[in-house]
Formats: C-alpha cells, structure tokens, sequence
C-alpha cells in the first residue's frame, strides 16, 4: 500500500526518542513521497525537528482528541500507551502499527513486545517494529541537524601539551545526573573526576543536564574552579545538543545526554549497572562507534580512577610511529 499521511508517535522522554530516529528514517526512505509528522510530548518538540526526515511535529497532548481532521492513512505507535491505541483506532486511521500491549487488539500490524528482557538495543527493537511495513534502512545514526552557531561562545580552542602527548581539545562535558537513582553514580564522584580530569590533564570540563525533582542536587557535583563551567539548568534540549556537538567526551550515565551526544557525534564513556533486566547497556548503551561502557552489578564499586583512566584512554592517543 502507498501511504501518502503517516503519524509517528513516541510521547516520552527525549532520550528515548532519539532511539527511534532510525525507525523513522527506515519509514522515510520506504515512502518518499508521504508527509511523516511526528506527535511527541511538549519538551520534545523542538528537538524533533531537527529530525531531518520529519516533515511535521506536533504536540501529542494537542491532537489526540482530534486526530480524525488530519487524515493520517498510516500510524506506528513506537511506545505503546492504552490511549494511544485507542485514539487511532478511534480516528479510523487505516493501517495501525505497534506492539501487541496495552490494547494492541485496537492495531492492524502488531509486534510482540520482548524488549523488556533487554536482548538487543532499543535501535534494532525500533526497527523491527516499522519492518512490519517492510521499512529499513542503511543508516542507522541517530544523526540530527543542529545549528553550528548555537553556543559558539563556549567554544574553547587550546592546545595544551600533555604527558600523554600534545592534543587538541575543546570541552569535555560530564553529566552528573540521571532520571532512575538506582543507575546513578554517586554525584560527589562526577565532582572529583571534573577536578581530576581539569588538574591533572589540563582539560575545561562544562557540566551539563537538569536536576529533575528526585531528590536530587547540583550542590557538590560543580567544583568551584575557572576550568569547570557551570551549565547545569540553562540551556534548551537543541542548546544542550549543540554544546555536546563542541565537546570532546561527554561522561554520564545511562541518560537522555547521553543519547543526545551520540546523536550529534560526540563520544560517550557511560556508567551502567550490567544487573537490571531490561535496563543494561545492551538495550540502552550509547549507540554508534566510538564510545565506552564501564559496567558493574553496583555503581559504587566503580572507582574515580576506573573512569579517569578510560577518559584518559579515550581522548589521547599514542603518537604515531615515525613511518621513516
């Protein structure tokens, strides 16, 4: 069938989105010619429109009462919710596509949904779900288009000589916080390694995210220091993506950043427990080359020199050797 009107929806947390960019792409390349929107949740809805195959974007808790108007011919449901289904179903959208949950009975094309036991990524899930279609594609990047001149005036150009060798550097940015405490890293060591990382290898560090209200705190996670920048709490998601654009490294754990980094290039070392079904690296790690995963069953076993170590391993490398 030549679907000409097709709504995608995920109306979640941006660090999920991103993981169905793919997906999206896979539907894009499929039917060329269709109008593809996107319904996401308020605080989503800039950045996905910096999604380059997304035509269209528009506020999930705007248009599901009233979806009938558009005239959608084709919609994939990518995080199943009961009101989603009903609400397609309800909008006599033709073909609907989703996981068989929560009301999966309401869909025409449905998917059984093992994602939960967290045997592959959430990347290679999202794609199978929108295979149903017959969709795929060759890339599988989280890319988006960001604007290079956003944040430009946090760019810092050194070239600094190292023990390990002369490198050059903009920021590195570390992201102290995460929306599940049970993967947080005790936030006192992220203020160590931002200490550590800028005294011993001469490095600006920039700290980034938002403290959610979960108890959490930025008070001893931002080290009093010229070399350590404060950003915690001031910049917009697509901000945020074109500062982690300028960064070298981007530290975190298993987080919406996290993700973000990955999808504008930026290489990640990720703290993750390996002990919670459904919620290690395998589903959820940074996707693309490049980054690094330190795993243990308690993230307090994992050491400021653990990470300091791989941060070291990651941004210098060995001279090459004199081919003479």
């Amino acid at each position: 069938m030549n679907f000409k009107n097709i709504l995608v929806i995920r109306n979640d947390r941006f660090g999920e989105f991103l993981l169905n960019i793919p997906a999206m792409r896979a539907l894009k390349e499929l039917y060329p010619q269709a109008k593809l929107t996107l319904a996401v949740n308020s605080a989503v809805c800039e950045l996905a429109g910096a999604v380059e195959c997304v035509d269209a974007v528009v506020v999930w808790d705007e248009v599901k009462g009233n979806l009938r108007k558009y005239k959608f011919d084709l919609c994939v449901v990518l995080n199943p919710t009961k009101e989603a289904h009903w609400a397609v179903f309800w909008a006599g959208i033709p073909a609907r596509v989703g996981y068989d949950r929560k009301w999966g009975i309401l869909l025409t094309h449905k998917l059984k949904d093992t994602k939960h036991q967290g045997m592959r990524h959430e990347v290679d899930c999202n794609l199978e779900l929108v295979g149903l279609l017959g969709a795929k594609t060759f890339d599988k990047t989280l890319k988006i288009k960001i604007d290079n001149n956003l944040f430009r005036e946090f760019i810092v150009q050194d070239r600094g000589q190292s023990p390990l060798g002369t490198v050059p550097f903009l920021l590195v940015a570390i992201h102290p916080f995460t929306s599940d405490l049970v993967k947080q890293w005790p936030t006192e060591r992220f203020g160590e390694l931002a200490q550590r990382i800028q005294r011993e290898l001469g490095l600006k560090i920039v700290m980034v995210g938002r403290v959610e209200d979960r108890g959490q705190s930025p008070a001893g996670t931002v080290p009093s220091s010229d070399g350590i920048i404060n950003m915690i709490n001031k910049t917009s998601l697509v901000e945020l993506a074109a500062l982690l654009k300028r960064c070298s490294l981007l530290i975190s754990c298993d987080s919406g950043p996290m993700h973000l980094a990955a999808a504008v290039g930026t290489p990640v070392i990720a703290l993750f427990r390996n002990d919670l079904l459904g919620k290690t690296a395998l589903r959820w790690g940074p996707w693309g080359e490049g980054h690094i995963v330190i795993e243990s069953s308690s993230l307090n076993d994992i050491t400021v020199d653990d990470v300091f170590e791989k941060v070291k391993k990651r941004l210098f490398r060995p001279p090459l050797a004199d081919s003479q």
